[in-house]
């Protein structure tokens, strides 16, 4: 096995399985740019590795992502931009990964914890994670294709109930709209996810590519709408009703 880390970012090679771990749990693995682009270059060098046949994003134990760090986020607005290069080079190599990709969730996934599922191939979760997206009450819109993603995953009505009404999901309503494959005892998600992910890797690649593109149908499609969320993200971080938000959530923080 080889390795290699950043601070809040574990990458470890696991035969022919790439896993990456978010490892911010005193955030809750809330993410920053260093760890986008950590997670970004991991998924580019997969693609570029013939020894690497399947990857496996995971968290903390108890805690997957508690999403944006929003003080990021409120810096953006403040300074007029939108969602930063490491956050778009990320989204962008979740939408372009040629290689198969397992989760493995336990605890909250929120925001881009929950949108980054609907690029996974196969999703392992607790019996006690929740997926949450309130892109919608703080002011802002979903990412990562979100909008075209969930929407072909879930159905319209289940997907506006997640991403524009904000409900959650227990594992049992993920599993039924087919966010999540399996459910299983915290304390097995891990071993459970590596499960899979080495039964995918011991699959013929070529077969596997072949057939995951013809899923998935063009990547290109869902850059685009990456790319438009992120234009829409940029004007509703300037906006009032975004700022507003930002000033209860943090004015709760004190």
């Amino acid at each position: 096995m080889s390795a290699t880390m950043t601070p809040h970012v574990v990458v470890q090679d696991d035969g022919a399985v790439r896993v990456v771990r978010m490892n911010r749990p005193d955030k809750k693995n809330a993410l920053t740019g260093d760890m986008y682009a950590a997670m970004a270059d991991a998924l580019a060098a997969a693609n570029k590795s013939p020894a690497i046949r399947c990857l496996l994003i995971a968290g903390a134990p108890g805690v997957f992502c508690a999403g944006n760090d929003l003080q990021d986020f409120q810096r953006a607005a403040e300074d007029e931009e939108g969602l930063s290069e490491p956050i778009l080079r990320f989204l962008h190599a979740l939408a372009g990964l040629r290689k198969p990709l397992v989760a493995a969730v336990q605890g909250n996934a929120v925001g881009i914890g929950t949108t980054m599922l609907l690029h996974c191939d196969y999703v392992v979760a607790a019996s006690d994670a929740r997926f949450i997206t309130p892109f919608v009450s703080l002011g802002l819109v979903p990412e990562a294709a979100s909008s075209l993603l969930a929407t072909r995953l879930m159905g319209q009505r289940h997907a506006f109930a997640l991403l524009a009404m904000g409900e959650p999901l227990d594992a049992q309503t993920a599993q039924a709209c087919g966010l999540i494959n399996r459910i299983v005892d915290a304390a097995e998600v891990d071993a459970q996810a590596m499960q899979a992910a080495r039964k995918i890797a011991a699959l013929p690649p070529e077969a596997v590519a072949a057939t995951r593109q013809l899923m998935r149908g063009s990547p290109e499609e869902i850059m685009a709408r990456i790319d438009e969320e992120a234009d829409y993200f940029k004007v509703r971080l300037q906006s009032e009703e975004a700022q507003a938000a930002f000033r209860a959530f943090f004015a709760r923080k004190k």
